[in-house]
């Protein structure tokens, strides 16, 4: 089957792309021949007039290049990757380029209009092909994003997006699409100048510009003689500034870890000073740069390849037919289990939010309005969209409201006894069928099971703060766990739009049985006397989105201190914490308890972060010598990748592919590396198992090399293979 299909009436050829077997288009190298073939085609036609380039699907027009089509070209290539994908990209800007030229000579003469009509979403390689076309239009839908979402992924638009925009927007208007993967909606993405027209038939409309359009139409204002960039040059007086402040905020906002963006940046910078033919080989080469950097490599499979595979059910127990959620419970209405029914309630979902007090569920109904007031102000939400939601999510203190609810939270307070008495109370007012779970942090869910007469409808489910922004849920298989229950828990969480893992119960599960040791790290480190700032900028220029006592404030010193002493006490004397439980035990003496008390590791006013506090220079002073960036750094990423091998071995992770999914999206970890074991496998097991011996006897047991890393290294294997 073909990807596109030609029809000509009027004197207009209806090229539509219809990618078989997919929801959505998909660029693929065959599908490219393709449309090369029949624009070539009907230009040759004297029948055909101008061409409108659309979709067959309703509602979207293409979500993006197939990632296993650079996998291709990089295979071909065999011992000479670069050059394969480099001519690969190259003979894709050829087919853009043809597109955007239209049949003119080189005085311009002789070509035929060529416009885009989008019924919907246009990503990646789609927006690209529309920004080649001489007029985009796109239909007024809300729920339609426009852009280049690639930056997210590890790469950059490297089908001539880069080059084509920043000669469109100008370097300082197309950087925020470009370096940050901006999307927008149709009627926003005109406002910007990403299209030009928004229509509610963009089909008709692109028709009738094609029938009327001019030859001075078909010239694009780069291709013009005299062309001068929107916002000027790296070396105009206009333009400079931009340059100089874009370099800086790239290096800012990644720290020099995400290679895209300064390839991207580089291709631009060296692009827009050369002609447009010459802009686009430049623009393939950098991203033939990126393709082979490990950093953009392990950034694909992760984020893209291995986050859709979970999105799309990967892992779900075989045989259970599709569960949905009609009517949840939510007991607790705290700040986890206020932002569980607001996601609930924005899918669609009846959501009944219980607690103790009418007080404490209005508070939690509120936050729900309060967040959906602020989407109103940022044109995100309409009053409708506001009003609907807030029917659906009633707050009550009465068990008996939980009646038809066919799946339950509980999200109450890190107390087991607590937990227990509000499951056996719910679970009076609901039918047999409906499924428990428990949104807990650290309590191993087989446990809590026990307060409920059929275990096998028990099971965890792990959010993350804030529940609203927060993508990953864990999934967490209790020994009694049925494939019933972690089904529905696994279709619930993607129906409110987050990526599920699948964990076996254990202690802390697995995203906190990784970050913990990462905070606990954070405070040895000041214990040990390494200054504050060293600690937290190492932090930072790996990759971690905050550094360990930024995190603690921000989760509360209180709760560290909580989690601490119920592990402690289940622990006995296995546990080996105590030195970091006394620079908490401290922090809570002198009234230090985090952010939202004002006071923490970092000093606050009006609740704004101002900068660490001096005070802990008295209470943990500075040693007169300083560890090395790199030893700070090492110590800080290995004792999560280290742990998270564990979590491998102990089989409370399935694979790989969840544990690198979950440690970029559940906690941050150093999203330029893919995860801990994309981590470890660019170090190489060699030098990643005696870097953990090195560790080990300098610093402590906790950096004992896994079996599983030690193997590795003997036989020279990876995670990925």
């Amino acid at each position: 089957m073909s990807d596109f299909s030609a029809s000509t009436e009027g004197g207009v050829c209806i090229l539509a792309w219809d990618t078989p077997g997919k929801s959505m288009n998909v660029m693929s190298l065959e599908a490219l021949s393709q449309l090369d073939a029949l624009v070539g085609a009907a230009l040759e036609d004297d029948g055909v007039k101008g061409i409108v380039i659309t979709s067959a699907k309703p509602g979207s027009f293409a979500g993006g290049m197939d990632l296993n089509t650079l996998a291709t070209l990089r295979e071909a290539a065999g011992d000479d990757p670069a050059q394969g994908i480099f001519e690969g990209i190259m003979g894709l800007h050829a087919v853009l380029r043809r597109i955007e030229r239209a049949g003119m000579d080189a005085q311009d003469k002789g070509g035929k209009p060529i416009a885009c009509a989008l019924p919907g979403t246009a990503l990646g390689i789609g927006y690209e092909l529309a920004l080649a076309c001489h007029r985009i239009f796109a239909v007024p839908e809300p729920k339609a994003k426009i852009g280049l979402p690639e930056i997210k992924v590890g790469l950059f638009p490297g089908a001539g997006g880069t080059t084509r925009l920043v000669r469109r927007l100008g370097a300082i208007s197309a950087a925020p699409y470009l370096l940050e993967g901006t999307l927008l909606s149709p009627e926003k993405a005109q406002k910007a100048g990403l299209i030009d027209e928004v229509a509610e038939n963009p089909l008709a409309a692109a028709r009738d510009w094609v029938l009327r359009a001019q030859p001075e139409d078909l010239v694009k204002p780069c291709d013009r003689k005299g062309f001068k960039l929107p916002g000027g040059g790296p070396y105009h007086p206009a333009g400079f500034m931009t340059f100089v402040g874009a370099s800086a905020m790239v290096g800012g906002q990644t720290k020099g870890v995400y290679p895209a963006a300064k390839a991207l940046l580089s291709a631009v910078y060296e692009g827009v000073q050369v002609p447009f033919d010459t802009a686009l080989r430049i623009e393939a080469r950098w991203f033939t740069h990126v393709m082979l950097d490990p950093s953009s490599s392990a950034m694909i499979r992760t984020l893209f390849v291995g986050k859709e595979a979970l999105d799309k059910g990967a892992g779900r127990p075989e045989g259970v037919p599709p569960q949905s959620v009609k009517k949840l419970g939510v007991l607790g209405a705290g700040m986890m289990g206020a932002g569980i029914a607001l996601v609930s309630a924005q899918a669609g979902i009846e959501v009944v939010l219980l607690d103790r007090t009418q007080a404490a569920a209005d508070t939690g109904r509120a936050h729900a309005e309060a967040y959906l007031d602020e989407g109103m102000r940022r044109g995100k939400t309409s009053a409708a969209q506001k009003q609907a939601v807030l029917e659906r999510l009633t707050a009550t203190t009465e068990f008996d409201a939980l009646a038809g609810c066919d799946m339950i939270i509980e999200a109450v307070f890190e107390d087991p006894e607590v937990k227990a008495e509000v499951t056996r109370k719910a679970l009076r007012h609901v039918p047999e069928s409906c499924i428990f779970a428990t949104n807990t942090s650290s309590l191993p869910v087989s446990k809590l099971a026990e307060a409920s007469l059929m275990p096998e409808n028990f099971v965890g489910l792990h959010f993350f703060s804030p529940v609203e922004k927060m993508l990953l849920v864990e999934v967490i298989k209790g020994v009694r766990s049925g494939p019933r229950a972690v089904a529905k828990a696994l279709d619930f969480a993607r129906t409110i739009r987050k990526t599920p893992i699948v964990v076996n119960d254990a202690r802390f599960f697995y995203a906190n049985r990784c970050i913990i040791p990462y905070l606990n790290e954070g405070l040895r480190l000041l214990r040990e006397g390494v200054a504050p700032a060293l600690i937290e900028n190492a932090a930072k220029l790996v990759g971690m989105p905050m550094g360990p006592l930024q995190l603690i404030d921000e989760t509360s010193i209180e709760l560290g201190l909580k989690i601490a002493r119920a592990s402690r006490a289940a622990m006995g004397d296995a546990y080996r914490d105590a030195e970091v439980d006394e620079v908490l035990e401290r922090m809570a003496d002198i009234g230090r308890l985090g952010r939202k008390a004002g006071a923490g590791f970092y000093a606050y006013e009006g609740g704004r972060r101002l900068g660490l506090w001096d005070g802990l220079a008295t209470e943990w002073p500075p040693a007169e010598q300083q560890p090395e960036l790199l030893e700070v750094q090492h110590r800080l990423l290995f004792v999560q990748a280290l742990e998270a091998v564990r979590a491998l071995e102990r089989h409370v992770l399935p694979g790989v592919r969840e544990g690198d999914v979950g440690a970029v999206l559940g906690w941050g970890f150093a999203p330029w590396s893919g995860g801990p074991f994309s981590w470890l496998d660019m170090l190489g097991a060699p030098y990643a198992a005696a870097r953990a011996a090195e560790l080990a006897e300098r610093y402590g047991r906790r950096f004992t090399c896994p079996e599983t890393l030690t193997e590795m290294a003997r036989t020279g294997r990876s995670f990925y293979g």
